[in-house]
This record gives structure tokens, C-alpha cells and sequence, in this order.
């Protein structure tokens, strides 16, 4: 081991890092609702800032080792300050260390937090838009231990507004550029999509960068309620009287849980209609052509049964949609993890439910369409097979739908 990284070493071991605590206040009545953790260095030092802590701990490969000390020293100073259940705690995490064991030391600190604290995990929209299927993998394990999910920094990634279903984060935080910067059409587009997120999921909507009054009106203009920023307070100690306990609760979602595939789950609510491949082709074709319309703003998941229905046609195809879209996958027996170039694919087994279904869900912040189909077993020509199948452009059918094989594409990654 370097000196450098002997030192950054000793520094985690001996607990310098520390926490500073930032108020999350309610817009209405300036009423602080919870707090978000910030790691810092030993005061006063070249190592203060999270950023310097991070860069160094990536260098010398102990980023892992610090961010969980850093979320040690966030849990147990609110612990420490006696923070109640109906103050939130924020605590950021580093994607890269997600599903990693804590150390043993950490163990009991952190089921007690879990216990008497309420947490919710923050990841950045860039988070999001460049690890979604590992990053949502871990999710639900977090939600299954009691955790909420906060998305932080929106406003900057429209790839990622098309993934915000898939993680259904209870908290959204728009980023400061939207309070402090100019509004451009680009960027009210981002607004639009991220209200009609809060409106369906019911996400709490958080302004960062507050930092004057002027911030506080452009804030509830873009459908902010609660806000964070210098006006209310900079990061820094939890205050020793903080209210009498009364503040709204926060939001909190269930693990997805569902075993369903997605021609049980669209089939389930929809007609059935039937119809040779031929047919089926054009319908689910026209569904695919709805992602290039939708920009990087978009999600498209398909089944294909086996590797052979993935002709170089469809993969000349999918590769196109994958230049533009957030996300493109295809599942089926026999597919590669790149059945085509920026395509992420999934191997299936023979006896996997899904391997007798052909479905496409495509999901952007304003269309959301499913086709599902599943195999009868005709014999004869290809083109002749038939299929049962149904269509739905109900928005939280085709998100459940989409999430049956987002689950998939997940655990292959």
C-alpha cells in the first residue's frame, strides 16, 4: 500500500470523517421535514471536501472503504443528535459500492439506524442514466430493508426521465440550474416530464440551490413544495431543537414483488385478441417506431423468444433505436449480452414463462405503449403462427409490464 493510501487509510480506520447536515424544508411554512448527510474530511485539511476524499479514495482504490464510512459517520451522527422517525435523514451513496457487504463493525449501526431512523438512499440522475439496470437491481433490496429512494441532480439527463418509472423514487430533487439558471425550452420540457412523474407517482418534489426569495417563487412555479439551499440553512451541525414532532410524512413504496410475466399482467386487464405473425409483425413494429419519436427520453424492452426471431433485420433495427433511446433491451434463448451494438441482451432458459412470449413495451415520459403476445404452438410456416395477444397504452399497466423484463435485464448485469 502507497503512503497516500496508508493515510486516506488510517483517516477512515479512525473515524475523521465526519458529517454536516443540510435542512430539507416544506416551502409553505419553511418547516424542516428532514436532512440531507454531507461527508467532509478532517477540517481544515487538502482533504475536506467530499470531492477531494473521493478522488483520492478512487486512485488508491478504497472508494468503497470510504463510502461506507462516510455512511457510518452520516448515520451515527443522527443517531448521536437523537433525530426522530419523522425526520428524514439523507444519506448519498456511491453506486459503485451498492450491493457490497458492510464491514462487521458497521453491522449493528446500521440495523439500528434502519430501525430508528428514516433513511432514504440519494442517487444522481447521472447515477441513473449510466449504470440503470445495476442501479435498479439494488432498489428493491434497499426498499425490502425499509429504505427510501431519492433521485438527485434531475434536470440535466433527459435519459434519465425515461428510467424515473423503473426506480419510482419517493423523493425527486430538481437541480439547481432549474432554480438558479436561465429556463430554456430544452430544460421546460424537463419540468414538464418530471411533474408528470410527481403527479403519478405521488414523489415528493424538492428545489435544491434555494438561496433568496426570488428562488423560493421559481421553485413553486416549476410545482416544487419542499426546497433545500443556503436560505435555509448551510451544512453544518443538526440543530439541538428542531420542532416538536409533528412534520408531514415522507413517501415510502413497496418492493416490486410481482413473478408475473408481461403478457399475464397487460392480459390479465385487456382483451385477447388473436392473430398470425404476420399480423403481429406491423403492430409490434409501429410500437417500436414510437421510440424514435420519443428522442433519449425513451425505454424499449422486448421479448423474442429465441435468438433466431432476432433475424439481422430486427438487430439492424434495434441497434438504430438504441442510438437515441435511454435504454434498449432484448431478452430471449440464445441472445448474447450485445445481440446488437448498444442493445443489452438476455440469455433465456427453455423453461422460463417468458420464453414463449413476444412482447414490446416502449416507456418516455409522455406515451407508454405494450404489445404482448404468447405463442400457441402452431406447426407449419413461420409467418402463419399464431399468437394470443393484447395492447394497452395505460401508463402504469405498460410501467408494470416493462418491469417484468427490466427485472431480467437487471440480473444479467
Amino acid at each position: 500500500m502507497s503512503q497516500v493510501a496508508s493515510k486516506l487509510a488510517d483517516l477512515i480506520v479512525g473515524g475523521d470523517v465526519h458529517s454536516v447536515y443540510q435542512p430539507i424544508v416544506r416551502l409553505s411554512d419553511r418547516r424542516p421535514v428532514g436532512y440531507e448527510a454531507l461527508a467532509r474530511g478532517p477540517s481544515g485539511s487538502s482533504l475536506e471536501s467530499p470531492a477531494a476524499l473521493f478522488a483520492l479514495a478512487g486512485e488508491e482504490g478504497l472508494t468503497t472503504e470510504l463510502d461506507w464510512e462516510c455512511r457510518r459517520a452520516a448515520l451515527q451522527g443522527a443517531l448521536d443528535a437523537g433525530l426522530r422517525s419523522d425526520e428524514a435523514i439523507f444519506v448519498n451513496l456511491e453506486p459503485a459500492t451498492l450491493g457490497t457487504e458492510p464491514p462487521p463493525q458497521i453491522r449493528p449501526l446500521l440495523e439500528d439506524a434502519v430501525e430508528r431512523l428514516n433513511v432514504f438512499v440519494e442517487f444522481t440522475e447521472r447515477d441513473l442514466s449510466d449504470r440503470p439496470t445495476e442501479l435498479l437491481q439494488q432498489v428493491n433490496r434497499l426498499r425490502s430493508l425499509g429504505i427510501g429512494v431519492a433521485l438527485d441532480d434531475v434536470g440535466a439527463d433527459p435519459r434519465s426521465l425515461a428510467l424515473m418509472p423503473f426506480l419510482a423514487p419517493e423523493v425527486i430533487k430538481l437541480d439547481l440550474s432549474l432554480i438558479q439558471g436561465r429556463l430554456s425550452r430544452d430544460t421546460a420540457e424537463i419540468v414538464h416530464a418530471v411533474n408528470a412523474e410527481v403527479e403519478r407517482g405521488g414523489a415528493l418534489l424538492v428545489a435544491e440551490g434555494i438561496e433568496t426569495e426570488s428562488h423560493i417563487r421559481r421553485a413553486l412555479a416549476l410545482g416544487a413544495e419542499y426546497g433545500q439551499g443556503w436560505l435555509f440553512g448551510r451544512p453544518g451541525p443538526l440543530p439541538s431543537e428542531r420542532g416538536d414532532g409533528a412534520g408531514p410524512a415522507l413517501p415510502r413504496r413497496e418492493p416490486f414483488a410481482s413473478e408475473a410475466t408481461p403478457f399475464e399482467i397487460v392480459a390479465g386487464q385487456r382483451p385477447l385478441r388473436r392473430g398470425a405473425k404476420w399480423l403481429l409483425l406491423e403492430l409490434s413494429r409501429s410500437i417500436e417506431a414510437q421510440t424514435a419519436n420519443q428522442g433519449g427520453a425513451a425505454v424499449i424492452l422486448s421479448t423474442f423468444q429465441s435468438a433466431e426471431y432476432f433475424t439481422p433485420q430486427t438487430a439492424a433495427r434495434y441497434s438504430s433505436l438504441a442510438g437515441d433511446a435511454a435504454l434498449v433491451g432484448a431478452l430471449g434463448v440464445g441472445l448474447t449480452a450485445e445481440p446488437a451494438p448498444g442493445v443489452r441482451g438476455v440469455s433465456l432458459e427453455e423453461a422460463e414463462p417468458l420464453r414463449g412470449e413476444w412482447d414490446v413495451t416502449v416507456i418516455a415520459p409522455h406515451f407508454a405503449a405494450a404489445f404482448v403476445a404468447r405463442d400457441l404452438g402452431d406447426g407449419g410456416a413461420d409467418m402463419e403462427r399464431r399468437f394470443d395477444f393484447a395492447l394497452s397504452y395505460d401508463r402504469d399497466l405498460v410501467v408494470e409490464a416493462a418491469r417484468a423484463m427490466m427485472k431480467r435485464v437487471a440480473a444479467a448485469s
